[in-house]
């Protein structure tokens, strides 16, 4: 009788990143090494792992555009180096037509192709209870494209940050063949506390997808909080990894956390409820 083969495993990279990416590269350059010896199949990193700065004067000496700028030849080399495939949480990039901002994914394969873009949708524009005020408009343009790619852990839907509150992005995910989701982030403390966990395990069940969430952790140096929690949840909604927010070691910290993915779980979890088939009967009608 043959053996099940292990569930492909995934690394989640929690971040403290800073306002110096040559430190943040080398500590990717770490964290991935360490996932790599540790049999990971894919790792994944935080939103604005290579450049985390509010402070937009400063920042721009640094965001370039994506044919002019270093860090994805830089995490091309790392993936080839490492042998595994790497989802790059996000990295600000000028638009190809310089006039504003992006915040960008790249999915490398292991041989350091690049297999998929994904520029983040929704702008987090919000005044906070706890007196935040966070206005990413102002420097960002949103993107337009709804990205899945295949990967060894399944096919890979892509998102980030503050478009996980809008689960009709997930469900075109879905519709385009997803049955895993990447949600790098840099969540706020204060939201995070209310809304981290619930929304990501939603997101897992609504669409009976995997969820990977790498996340930013602790005070960073441009002065912000993070709330860390990377997460990995299975598609019945169940958590199968998470980081201790812990990181104490300032922009040159990083917790790794391996999280198994069975390929058999999406389907299960859709033949179980299958929400697929109750949409395609009934349709509302507003």
């Amino acid at each position: 009788m043959n053996a099940t083969p292990p569930a492909p495993l995934a690394a989640l990279v929690q971040m403290t990143s800073g306002i110096d990416p040559a430190v943040n590269l080398a500590t990717v350059d770490r964290a991935l090494a360490e996932a790599a010896a540790k049999g990971a199949a894919m790792a994944f990193l935080p939103e604005m792992a290579l450049l985390l700065d509010r402070d937009r004067q400063r920042s721009a000496a640094h965001i370039v555009r994506e044919a002019d700028s270093p860090w994805p030849a830089a995490l091309q080399q790392m993936a080839r180096r490492h042998g595994l495939w790497l989802h790059s949480g996000s990295m600000p990039l000028l638009s190809d037509d310089g006039a504003r901002r992006v915040n960008r994914s790249h999915v490398i394969a292991a041989d350091g192709g690049i297999r998929a873009r994904y520029d983040k949708i929704h702008m987090f524009d919000v005044t906070l209870p706890s007196g935040e005020n966070w206005t990413e408009s102002a420097a960002y343009a949103g993107g337009a494209a709804v990205e899945v790619v295949e990967t060894p852990l399944g096919r890979l839907g892509l998102s980030i940050c503050y478009d996980l509150r809008f689960p009709e992005l997930y469900r075109a995910l879905v519709d385009r063949g997803a049955d895993l989701i990447a949600v790098p982030a840099a969540f706020t403390v204060s939201t995070g506390e209310a809304h981290w966990h619930i929304l990501l395990r939603a997101r897992a069940i609504e669409t009976a997808c995997h969820v990977v969430a790498a996340a930013q952790n602790g005070t960073h140096a441009d002065g912000r909080a993070t709330y860390g929690h990377s997460l990995a949840i299975d598609p019945w909604g169940a958590i199968l990894a998470e980081a201790a927010a812990c990181n104490a070691e300032g922009d040159r910290g990083y917790d790794l956390t391996l999280a198994p993915l069975a390929p058999d779980a999406a389907p299960r979890a859709r033949q179980a409820i299958p929400l697929a088939r109750s949409r395609a009967v009934r349709s509302i009608e507003i």
